[in-house]
């Protein structure tokens, strides 16, 4: 799936594992162009474990991540872990979510996604703060460079000036696809306005349970991201 500034599109991210078995394909083809299944969040309800809990959604594009517990992950996993999950999914990918902070210990993995030619998303979460530019332009060149498709960078915003900063930081060009949004209070306004810039992906969540603060649900935020002209600075 090739990505374009001028063209957002919207991953709908399943909360838990009841949203993953009830969504149905069609509903979800009109409420999302990707859908993210988080393999940190089924583990947690491991006991109801059922073969590929996904295997009715194979004509969705799937992102699979396995998230970190740093990064808002729902429960601790060391690297060799979560590479095991990852692992087990390829055949299904087509796109894999990794942190920008997991790029070194997860090395292997990253050499098989190009071996097999799977794209995937450098990750960069912040719960507390919206990072310095800097920081964030940092961490893209990384994922730059460790050949990453895309850099996704989410942070919590304290107030409308960290809104213009981050729409400022998708404006800028980084030498790789970005994907910005913002959490906590502003994050509605912060999801149009990033894509509305530029932003590649854009997250929602599918069924009832938001996977970050402030997350549209990924149909409305389809709605919302088709009325918008892009910006052309």
């Amino acid at each position: 799936m090739m990505l374009e500034k001028n063209r957002p599109r919207v991953v709908g991210s399943f909360g838990n594992r009841q949203d993953l078995l009830n969504a149905n394909a069609e509903t979800l083809k009109l409420a999302c162009d990707i859908a993210e299944v988080r393999l940190d969040l089924l583990e947690v309800d491991a006991a109801a474990n059922e073969p590929l809990p996904w295997n009715h959604l194979l004509e969705i594009p799937l992102l699979f991540t396995a998230r970190r517990s740093e990064e808002g992950g729902a429960m601790a996993m060391g690297p060799a872990k979560r590479m095991e999950l990852l692992r087990g999914v390829l055949d299904h990918a087509t796109w894999v979510d990794i942190e920008v902070a997991s790029i070194a210990e997860m090395s292997e993995l990253i050499a098989e996604l190009k071996m097999r030619e799977i794209p995937w998303i450098a990750s960069y979460h912040d719960f507390e703060k919206l990072p310095a530019d800097t920081e964030l332009s940092q961490a893209a060149l990384k994922a730059r460079d460790a050949g990453a498709a895309v850099f996704k960078a989410a942070a919590r915003l304290a107030g409308p000036v960290d809104v213009a900063r981050l729409a400022d930081f998708q404006l800028a060009d980084h030498g790789i696809a970005v994907s910005t949004m913002g959490m906590g209070p502003l994050a509605p306004v912060s999801r149009l306005l990033c894509a509305q810039c530029g932003s590649v992906l854009n997250y929602g969540f599918i069924g009832q349970t938001a996977t970050a603060p402030g997350q549209w649900s990924s149909a409305l935020l389809k709605q919302a991201i088709a009325q918008l002209a892009p910006l052309d600075f």
